[in-house]
């Protein structure tokens, strides 16, 4: 498992964004697991990653090593099939203003898209793709 995606399970645009990622994986590299799943406290907490408490950043778990907010979103972009895998070229911009895009659209993600009751459940297709 060399690829592992977390993201906040009951965010709209974050499941949104997983189905996007999962149509458009076309090397079939990552698994999901929600920030909210049993993995993902037990992972991240061992790695020490501050950001699993606030559920308000994507967080990407590769080779060991973990990504979030902006450094997570553009290194998923690198696996993506064409046109998708060109917007890892915004790499080169700064980390602190791609961040505060980030940041203002993680700050305001349910007022715009709104928020689930519960995390969604990917269909038995799906299901293989992720971890709990």
């Amino acid at each position: 498992m060399d690829h592992v995606v977390f993201f906040d399970g009951v965010c709209n645009l974050c499941s949104e964004s997983v189905q996007f990622i999962i149509k458009n994986d076309h090397k079939n590299v990552f698994k999901f697991s929600s920030l909210q799943s049993e993995f993902a406290q037990k992972t991240l907490t061992n790695k020490n990653i501050t950001e699993i408490s606030n559920s308000r950043t994507i967080i990407l778990l590769t080779n060991n090593n973990t990504f979030a907010k902006s450094d997570a979103v553009l290194r998923i972009t690198r696996y993506l099939k064409f046109p998708f895998n060109l917007l890892y070229v915004f790499i080169i911009v700064p980390p602190f203003i791609r961040n505060a895009v980030y940041d203002f659209v993680s700050k305001n993600r349910y007022r715009w898209f709104g928020k689930k009751a519960e995390c969604w459940i990917p269909d038995e297709t799906l299901k293989s793709k992720f971890i709990i």
